[in-house]
Formats: structure tokens, sequence, C-alpha cells
């Protein structure tokens, strides 16, 4: 039974429609509103290529059905910051070169957003717990931690 769902995706209030309430947000977000920062990686949640803030939160949104992300603040790699203004972890992420394929760089960045939103300053070991659930497949895991550490480090010097 289709239903209309209303949205509040990077600040922009929408309504959509989904024939399914438990139709992913991540399809109504990439096929629907044209953002393509998160990405379909396993679809089971696992892997974190879909991740979204939701409240501020990192949540999975190939797990997480849009009806059940009605009335929240739902935030994509594309609303974190702009080409002009970057969110100081995307700043970062460019800095220490930590993108290879990009294909889990939208689950880094975000989950590292959110974490960094409640550890100002993160250890290392911190870190690799924080984003211990997110899958990279091609192996630049050091350069993603230097660049948490590094926007850990300038978000706290501004």
């Amino acid at each position: 039974m289709a239903t209309d769902v209303a949205l509040t995706v990077n600040g922009s209030a929408r309504t959509v429609r989904v024939e399914d309430p438990q139709t992913p947000l991540l399809y109504v977000l990439r096929n629907q509103f044209a953002l393509n920062g998160p990405k379909y990686g396993c679809g089971l949640g696992q892997c974190g290529a879909c991740t979204v803030l939701v409240d501020g939160e990192a949540r999975r949104s190939c797990s997480l059905p849009a009806a059940q992300a009605a009335g929240r603040a739902i935030t994509t790699l594309e609303g974190l910051g702009t080409p002009e203004n970057p969110h100081p972890i995307q700043k970062a992420f460019i800095s220490e070169q930590a993108v290879q394929c990009g294909y889990c760089i939208n689950g880094m960045i975000m989950q590292s957003a959110a974490f960094l939103a409640k550890n100002k300053a993160p250890s290392e070991a911190e870190i690799r717990e924080a984003l211990k659930d997110n899958l990279c497949r091609c192996g630049t895991h050091v350069r993603i931690l230097a660049a948490v550490q590094r926007a850990a480090s300038d978000m706290g010097r501004g």
C-alpha cells in the first residue's frame, strides 16, 4: 500500500510516496532524491557504505525503513558540507588522500562525523573502535585513521 512519507533531508522538508512502508531509506535517498553519497553495499546494514546521520546518529540507511525516518533530521554526505565549505572531516579526508576506490568513504566520513561530534579528542584506539564496523576493501585504513585524527585536531582548534 503506497504511503506518503515526510522527511527532512539535509535541512529541506520533502515528501515522498513509497509503495511499501518498509522501503529502505537508502532507496529513497538515491532513487527519488538523487543523493548519491550513500552507497548500496551489502544491503544488510553490515558494511557501512550507506551510512547517513539521523538526528546526528550514524545509521545504516539500507536497513532503515523510510517511514521510520519520518520527522527526523537526515543528513547525507551531500549535506555535511559544501564544495566551498567542506566539513572538517571532509577536508581531512582530502588532505590525507584517504580515498582510494571511494566506495566506503561515504560511510567512513559519516560514521566519523557522528563519532567526532561526541568525542572531540579521540585516541587512535577509539577511532579504530568507532570505525570497526565500516568495511574498506581496498585497504586505505591507515590514511582513514590519519584523516580522522587530523579532523579531530582541526576541530579542536576551531
